[in-house]
C-alpha cells in the first residue's frame, strides 16, 4: 500500500464525491503519461481490516482503490469485497491490462484502454470488454487528435457506449481540452469529456 487519504473525488461517475482513497503499490505498465509513478514501488504492508477500518474512520461513504494498478497486488479482490461488506460505495481505477472477472459486482470498475499514445495499447485486454456492465465505465486518456481518432473507432466498431459510460480525458499538457471538446462535438460521439477536477483544485499535490 502507498498511501490512502481523503479528497473529493476528480474523475468519472463519483467525480466531485468526498471520498477516501487507497492506492496500492506496484504496477506492470509504464504509461508515459503517468502522473503516479511513485506508486511503482516502496510503499508497506498493510491489513485488509486495518484498511477497511481507516475507510470507516475517514466519515466519508465512497471508497476509491487505485494504484499503481490495484489488480497486480492478489489481495485486492478481497479488499474490494471487504469494503462492500461494510456499506460503502467501492470503485476500482484498474488499466484494463489484466483479469476483472473476480472484482465484486458491487464495484464500479473504471477501466482504461490505452490508446497508442500511452505506448501501452498492446497491453489492453479485450476480454475484459466482454465483461462490462452498466455498472462499470470504460476511460480513454488521450495525447493527440491519433488517439482520439483510435479511441473513437473502438467505441463505434465494439458498440461501447452501449454497454457502460466511456469518458474521454485529455492528458495534461498535452492536448487541449477545448479541442478535444470540439471533436467531441463535431463527431457527436456518444461519450463524456472529463478532466481532472482534482488537478484543477490542488495541482498535482500528493494526497490531493
Amino acid at each position: 500500500m502507498t498511501e490512502t487519504f481523503t479528497s473529493l473525488q476528480g474523475e468519472a461517475l463519483a467525480s466531485g464525491w468526498p471520498t477516501f482513497f487507497i492506492r496500492l503499490t506496484g504496477c506492470p505498465l509504464r504509461c508515459v503519461w503517468c502522473d503516479t509513478a511513485y506508486a511503482f514501488g516502496g510503499g508497506a504492508w498493510q491489513d485488509i481490516e486495518e484498511l477497511v477500518d481507516l475507510a470507516a474512520a475517514s466519515g466519508v461513504r465512497h471508497v476509491c482503490v487505485t494504484g499503481g494498478e490495484p489488480l497486480a497486488q492478489a489481495a485486492c479482490s478481497e479488499l474490494l469485497t471487504s469494503l462492500c461488506d461494510r456499506g460503502f460505495e467501492v470503485s476500482l481505477e484498474t488499466s484494463g491490462a489484466l483479469d476483472i472477472a473476480g472484482v465484486d459486482p458491487r464495484v464500479s470498475r473504471v477501466v482504461d484502454i490505452k490508446p497508442p499514445g500511452s505506448g501501452e495499447s498492446h497491453r489492453n485486454r479485450a476480454e475484459n470488454l466482454e465483461l462490462l456492465t452498466a455498472r462499470d465505465q470504460l476511460k480513454f486518456v488521450l495525447r493527440d487528435r491519433t488517439d482520439y481518432e483510435w479511441s473513437r473507432q473502438r467505441v463505434e466498431e465494439h458498440s461501447l457506449a452501449a454497454r457502460c459510460t466511456v469518458w474521454f480525458s485529455p492528458s495534461a499538457d498535452e492536448l487541449p481540452a477545448r479541442q478535444l471538446a470540439d471533436w467531441i462535438v463535431e463527431d457527436r460521439l456518444p461519450v463524456r469529456m472529463q478532466v481532472q477536477l482534482h488537478k484543477l483544485l490542488w495541482g498535482g499535490e500528493a494526497g490531493r
